[in-house]
């Protein structure tokens, strides 16, 4: 369909190639507007790494002045394997992973704890401290991260489009809740289930008794290794919609990579848990519905984008 009225564009396809044109120039005007000599850029970082450095001492100070507190309170999922254990000894039997399922999940009321309490130790002078401070320094980490990523992203916001910008914010949000998620299912299910089967492989018989005595270095190491782990792995959607923004991969390969993706998933969950199936399929089963999540924003991100073109 063509037109001649005062000048106007001959086709409708003329029109589209002229907005799309427009929107090409508003981008470069943007860029151009946001360039800066070198130096600035060098003054411009300088002045964001002192504010994250002082982010991460301020949150650093703060956690190591309430390191014992929060060394307590990582040692609930040991409590509770703990309580549980001796709740079932008690009871003249040897209870499954069933009735720590049901105590993790509210379905039945958690044992009262025993007066002996939880025994940790540790081996040298100073080991204690230590692990306070790698506490304070992994807590920080995660309380400053806000601070840190906010300060990159508007260090690196003045060289991306407009639309790239609006893109890429969501992600700047979304990407800390799926890590505290992660942490929160390590937390809650996972290390409990760790730590029951641990505290399984006690032999107490007469004559012979092997005693579970963790080391409290030892036991900070596998509840952050637990937590960056899931926490890493609760960020594929994030990673898998970027790749789709990118246009490196797309829903139709995704969904046809499944079957192999779900086999990864299932051999890296038997290898980071223990060899009980419950604690196996507690990992595996969320990361296999992040991945098809992770397909279904692909597949958003496609049925919208020739919207995008002809806008």
């Amino acid at each position: 369909m063509s037109e001649d009225i005062g000048g106007l564009p001959q086709t409708v396809e003329d029109t589209s190639k002229r907005k799309l044109v427009t929107q090409e120039e508003l981008d470069q005007a943007d860029i151009e507007a946001s360039r800066a000599p070198l130096m600035d850029h060098l003054i411009e970082l300088r002045s964001r790494l002192w504010v994250m450095v002082a982010a991460f001492a301020v949150a650093f100070v703060l956690c190591f002045a309430f390191a014992r507190e929060i060394y307590i309170f990582l040692l609930h999922p040991f409590e509770m394997a703990s309580r549980l254990l001796e709740e079932q000894k008690l009871a003249g039997h040897k209870g499954g992973p069933f009735d720590l399922m049901l105590v993790l999940f509210g379905l039945k009321e958690a044992p009262m704890a025993a007066d002996k309490g939880l025994s940790l130790i540790f081996t040298e002078p100073l080991e204690f401290f230590f692990t306070k401070m790698k506490m304070a320094m992994f807590g920080a980490v995660i309380l400053a991260f806000p601070v840190i990523a906010w300060q990159l992203y508007r260090f690196i916001a003045p060289g991306l489009y407009r639309r790239e910008r609006n893109a890429f914010l969501p992600f700047l949000f979304a990407a800390p809740i799926l890590f505290i998620l992660g942490m929160a299912l390590v937390y809650f299910l996972i290390l409990p289930m760790v730590l029951w089967f641990a505290l399984n492989q006690q032999i107490m018989s007469p004559g012979v008794s092997v005693t579970a005595m963790f080391k409290v270095s030892d036991y900070l190491q596998l509840i952050t290794t637990l937590m960056l782990a899931f926490g890493c792995c609760f960020q594929l959607p994030i990673v898998i919609t970027l790749l789709g923004l990118a246009g490196i991969v797309s829903a139709k390969m995704l969904a046809g990579f499944r079957r192999y993706a779900i086999l990864a998933i299932v051999v890296v969950a038997a290898i980071v848990t223990p060899p009980d199936p419950i604690s196996q399929c507690l990992l595996s089963i969320p990361i296999i519905l992040l991945y098809e999540i992770s397909i279904l924003c692909v597949r958003m991100i496609e049925w919208r984008r020739p919207k995008a073109a002809v806008s």
